[in-house]
This record gives structure tokens, sequence and C-alpha cells, in this order.
């Protein structure tokens, strides 16, 4: 698993951004569920907000929890969890909530869920701002070159694929 994070690190100290968790902590164990210590997917953000076109993702509440793929998702309200629970996967973030551009690249780091991008129906989350500036600058070829390398990364770094 280290080597897929090591180019991120090169990556990511060349352009002048700068790591949150340490390394090691880049992967949460099997998932990458953005809270520390938690089995909370995305931050806790409801990500049927992502999709409601106010622009601002809301958090959500364990209040509305509905579990997926083994991570938590919390939700504003008990009908955005009814309307995940219809689809999940449509609003399950890609690359079980890795920054979209790093995998790219070839490697997993966090994604932050206030940097995020819906793009053709699916939610996309970047690592930084650094990040999804660059990101930002080609979105559909960071996708393309994404989606030929998620297949290939250990089923255990994976989640919410």
């Amino acid at each position: 698993m280290k080597k897929f994070i090591m180019p991120l690190a090169l990556a990511l100290a060349a352009s002048s951004a700068s790591f949150i968790l340490p390394i090691d902590a880049a992967i949460a164990g099997p998932t990458f569920t953005g809270v520390e210590g938690g089995n909370i997917a995305v931050g806790g953000y409801d990500v049927t907000s992502y999709f409601a076109g106010n622009g601002t993702p809301v958090k959500g509440s364990n209040a509305h929890r509905i579990k997926y793929k083994g991570v938590d998702y919390h939700f504003s309200t008990a009908a955005n969890a009814a309307k995940f629970k219809k689809n999940p996967a449509s609003f399950a973030p890609q690359y079980g909530g890795h920054c979209a551009w790093a995998l790219s690249r070839g490697s997993l780091a966090p994604g932050d869920p206030t940097l995020y991008k819906v793009v053709d129906g699916k939610l996309y989350l970047n690592f930084n701002k650094n990040v999804q500036k660059t990101w930002l600058g080609d979105v559909a070829g960071f996708i393309s070159k994404a989606d030929i390398k998620w297949p290939s990364f250990p089923d255990d770094a994976k989640f919410g694929s």
C-alpha cells in the first residue's frame, strides 16, 4: 500500500501542497471515511446535498444514518436518507472518497468533502485547493486516467465504489 502513497507525497510536496494527515494515515484503514477514528463517509456530509444544486454541501446527522459498503453515511433529513437508500451508488463519491486528481496520478489521498465537483452526475473530491485548481484544468482527462487506475488498487484500499 505504501508504494501508492509515496508518489503522492512527492507530487504534493512538489506542488507546495501540505498534508493534514501523516502519510500512513492518508489511507484510513480499509476505507477513507474522512472522520478520524470513525466509520463515517465523506466527513459526515449528506452526499445527496451535493446534487441539490445550491452549491453548498450540508452536514448530515447520526439520526439519519445508512450503512453502505460497511461505512455509515449521514443525512440531514429522513427524505435524503430515503433518496440515498433507493440508489446509493448514484450518490456515493467516486474512488471511495479519495482525491480524484491523486488517483489519476496513481496515488491515493484523502478527499476533502468541501472541495468537490459533480461531473456527469458523479461526485468527485479533491485533496486541497491547490490540487483542485490543477484538477479543474482538465477534469475529463483526469477522470479518464483515474478510471483506468482505480481497478488496479487492492480492494482493501477502496470503499464506496
